[in-house]
């Protein structure tokens, strides 16, 4: 089982940068693929961002391709969504989850892939 806690949101400006940390509870974190979604008010959960179990693999939303890092790491139990030339459109809920099941071959898109997910934490990005 895997307990995961979201820290690093906050408010900034359009341009600006904000990273986002999600740690991780469990001795098996680094079995797991793990996604970064994103809920704006009104709208559906979106997905952003996902990396694979061994960190060497990730794939992003169009949206967010250039400007937003997912990376992570194992020894720390914890990964990271460093996001850069940040939008009035990317105002939203972060969340990070883990793959329901250990050593996917496929980076999941769907929240429905993912069993375990943290609170969230707000970001705020005003024009």
């Amino acid at each position: 089982q895997v307990q995961l806690v979201e820290s690093g949101g906050g408010s900034v400006q359009a341009g600006g940068s904000l990273k986002l940390s999600c740690a991780a509870s469990g001795r098996t974190f680094s079995s797991y693929n793990m996604g970064w979604f994103r809920q704006a008010p009104g709208k559906e959960r979106e997905f952003v961002a996902a990396i694979n179990w061994r960190g060497s693999s990730t794939y992003y939303v169009d949206s967010v391709k250039g400007r937003f890092t997912i990376s992570r790491d194992n020894a720390e139990n914890a990964v990271y969504l460093q996001m850069d030339s940040l939008k009035p459109e990317d105002t939203a809920l972060y969340y990070c989850a883990a793959d329901s099941s250990s050593y996917g071959m496929l980076l999941r898109t769907s929240g429905n892939g993912y069993h375990y997910w943290g609170q969230g934490t707000q970001v705020t990005v005003s024009s």
